[in-house]
C-alpha cells in the first residue's frame, strides 16, 4: 500500500508530464524563439493557433457549395475553369442569388439538383479567398456571362457545361463587371 507521500510524488511526476507535453506543443515556430527570451522550464507558452490565421484567407476544396438557396431540381452544371487563378460561380435567378460554388484553377466540378429556371451567370477570380467575406482578398477580377443560362422544368433537364476560359468555337461572350456588381 503507497502513503500519502508516495501517491502525491506519484501525482506530482504525472502532472510535471503533462505540463511539459502540452509546453513542448505549445511552443513557438523557430523564428519566434529566437526573438522572444527563453520561457522558463516548466512553463506553459501560449502561442495563436495557425489556425486562426487559415480561417481568414483559405483554399476551400474543389467543388465547394459557398451558397445554396435555391435546389432540388434536376438541372446539372459542369464548370470548367482551365485558368490559373480559383474562381467562384453564381448563379442568380430573378434578383435572388441561387448557388455560389468554389473552383479551382485548372479544376472542373459538377453542380446537381438545380432548379429550373432562367439564371444569370457571375463568376470571379484571384487568390487568397476569405470565407467570411465571401470574396477573393488578392487579385480578383469580377465577370457576368451575357447569356443567361435557362434550366427546363421536369420531365425534361438540363445539362450545361460552363467554361471560365476561352474555347475555340465556344458562344458565351463575357462582360467585366465593377466588384459593386457582383451579387454579394
Amino acid at each position: 500500500m503507497k502513503t500519502p507521500t508516495t501517491r502525491t510524488a506519484a501525482r506530482t511526476g504525472v502532472l510535471a508530464a503533462l505540463v511539459l507535453a502540452v509546453g513542448l506543443l505549445a511552443t513557438p515556430p523557430v523564428a519566434a524563439q529566437s526573438r522572444a527570451a527563453p520561457a522558463p522550464p516548466g512553463t506553459v507558452m501560449l502561442v495563436p493557433a495557425a489556425a486562426s490565421t487559415a480561417s481568414v484567407t483559405s483554399r476551400p476544396p474543389n467543388g465547394t457549395i459557398l451558397y445554396s438557396k435555391i435546389r432540388g431540381g434536376l438541372g446539372r452544371l459542369t464548370i470548367k475553369n482551365g485558368l490559373s487563378k480559383d474562381g467562384v460561380v453564381t448563379l442568380v435567378r430573378g434578383r435572388s442569388k441561387a448557388i455560389s460554388v468554389y473552383v479551382r484553377a485548372r479544376a472542373s466540378t459538377t453542380v446537381r439538383n438545380i432548379k429550373d429556371g432562367t439564371y444569370t451567370i457571375y463568376f470571379t477570380t484571384g487568390s487568397l479567398f476569405s470565407i467570411s467575406k465571401g470574396r477573393f482578398t488578392r487579385g480578383a477580377a469580377y465577370w457576368r456571362f451575357n447569356n443567361r443560362l435557362r434550366f427546363v422544368p421536369p420531365p425534361y433537364y438540363t445539362i450545361a457545361i460552363l467554361t471560365l476560359h476561352a474555347v475555340k468555337g465556344g458562344n458565351a461572350p463575357v462582360t467585366q463587371i465593377p466588384p459593386g456588381n457582383y451579387p454579394a
